[in-house]
């Protein structure tokens, strides 16, 4: 794998971001593709995504899947909190 991403991301709580590490993990353990590999760690109100991929385009895309669908759950925590 020759390009890599690192990226932290600091959520609202740990409860938001147990959510969203719990929705991403079959994702994780089972890639759509093999042209990236992804891992993700949670510390408290934190994840850690790490891509690796095989050229820039690979890791541009996987970067960006993660973080739309990352943004999405979010939308929809906000939308349920508001709810409730």
């Amino acid at each position: 794998m020759n390009a890599r991403a690192v990226v932290r991301l600091k959520f609202p709580s740990e409860k938001y971001s147990g959510i969203i590490y719990e929705a991403l993990m079959p994702e994780i353990k089972k890639p759509a593709t093999v042209r990236s590999r992804a891992d993700l760690e949670k510390n408290r109100d934190f994840l850690i995504l790490k891509i690796e991929a095989g050229d820039t385009v690979a890791l541009r895309a996987a970067l960006n899947a993660y973080l739309r669908w990352i943004k999405s759950m979010l939308g929809v925590l906000e939308v349920l909190e508001n709810v409730s």
